[in-house]
């Protein structure tokens, strides 16, 4: 005799037992590089083409000269608010790069690289930081929260996991329109534990989405590590339980993440289900990997406080995470196991880069972020006007009423205001 309930697939047990939180080994994590840049099993090798590897390195490694740039200018109070992506870089490129152009992306706040591997410029990273006119959010967004309608990256938004739903609306609409697109929703391990996660998830398996869940477990949401977060086997044992194809992933391994990725997108899309995918890494220090980069625009730009290895992979330019973990914890993951350190490793090993490479790559990257930072700081403010725009078809008398008011108020009171540095 077996259960005809509706709600479960099971048998019957005549002995009453608690299932253990522990009854499962911990759910292995996929790699297919080891720490010094080894292919472990050929036979997983993505065998990825020479130009498209360099555009790997190259994109990991300028997204790791930018944080370092604008991280300093924070410090010295010429933007507000900063987060790094130190450490997290494979995550970033690997599952860019398995992606069509066309996939929609849905990211938290520590994705730039998937924006800049998909091209998006210097010039508007920038812009958008400083809140300049060029920006294509008019100033109207804190800083990295990006987004780009012509590289299908939806704009960043504050608030943990908002967009866990919404990217899961977005991909039951392409199912829908039967448009041979996928969707990937990023998230840190933090945002896993927010409601909208688990509804998330819930809506996902049920609806049967194409989207791949990709949590980034770097071991601390904000000052609280995983320990403190969640007693089960991290995020890729709850897919499963919510029916979510689940794997874990080494997030220091950008070909193992580029592997994963890609095979969860063509079954996503081709079986109309949801994914999930768990990289496993680690909160860097700023400017790891790319250490002896010199520190800045001369004269400008040194670090505040002093040396900027001293502050230790914060989760954000409001954060202080010397208060809650380590120097040599972080050290070790540093000189261990670091995404760009390791894939380097492997072109070295290849003849596909070398040292003479790599001091003219960092040169040039340097020189092409000043470039656009300096840039950035010239442009004005955006028009005040601006604040009233792109929320109606048709401004409402009540907005109409508030711009007018505050006209008057800048003809009475404009001395008061530094208007000269705003847009005409």
């Amino acid at each position: 005799e077996k259960p005809q309930f509706p709600g479960a697939s099971a048998e019957f047990a005549a002995r009453l037992e608690f299932i253990q939180p522990n009854v499962i080994s911990g759910i292995p994590v996929y790699r297919v590089m080891d720490r010094q840049g080894h292919i472990v099993t050929p036979q997983e090798d993505p065998q990825l083409p020479k130009e498209l590897v360099l555009k790997l390195y190259k994109t990991m490694t300028l997204l790791n000269t930018m944080d370092r740039i604008l991280y300093e200018s924070q410090r010295q109070g010429r933007i507000s608010f900063y987060m790094t992506n130190y450490g997290e870089e494979g995550t970033h490129v690997g599952s860019a790069a398995a992606l069509e152009d066309t996939d929609l992306v849905f990211g938290q706040y520590r994705e730039a690289g998937v924006l800049m591997f998909r091209g998006y410029p210097l010039e508007l990273f920038m812009a958008q930081c400083y809140g300049n006119a060029n920006d294509p959010g008019k100033g109207r967004q804190m800083p990295v929260h990006y987004g780009c309608r012509e590289r299908h990256f939806v704009t960043i938004s504050s608030p943990l996991a908002t967009q866990i739903p919404q990217a899961v609306g977005a991909a039951y609409a392409i199912k829908r329109a039967d448009a041979n697109r996928a969707v990937i929703c990023y998230f840190g391990e933090g945002a896993a534990s927010e409601g909208d996660a688990h509804a998330g998830f819930n809506f996902a398996a049920t609806l049967e989405c194409p989207i791949i869940f990709f949590c980034r477990n770097n071991g601390y949401a904000i000052s609280t590590p995983t320990s403190e977060q969640y007693r089960g086997d991290g995020i890729a044992a709850r897919g499963p339980g919510y029916g979510l194809m689940s794997i874990r992933v080494d997030g220091n391994d950008v070909f193992a993440v580029y592997n994963a990725t890609r095979e969860a997108r063509r079954r996503a899309v081709a079986e109309n289900q949801p994914f999930l995918i768990e990289a496993m890494t680690y909160r860097l220090l700023p400017g790891t990997a790319l250490s002896s980069f010199p520190r800045g625009p001369a004269g400008c730009l040194r670090a505040a406080g002093g040396d900027a290895s001293r502050s230790i992979g914060h989760h954000s330019t409001s954060d202080d995470s010397s208060a809650y973990r380590s120097v040599d914890e972080v050290n070790y993951w540093d000189k261990q196991d670091h995404p760009i350190s390791r894939l380097r490793l492997y072109m070295a090993a290849r003849g596909w880069w070398d040292p003479e490479q790599e001091k003219a790559w960092r040169k040039n990257s340097r020189r092409m972020v000043l470039e656009a930072f300096e840039a950035a700081e010239r442009q004005p403010k955006p028009n005040p006007q601006l604040l009233f725009s792109d929320v109606y078809r048709e401004l409402p008398p009540h907005l109409r009423r508030q711009r007018a008011a505050l006209e008057r108020h800048l003809q009475l009171y404009g001395e008061h205001y530094p208007l000269q540095h705003f847009q005409q």
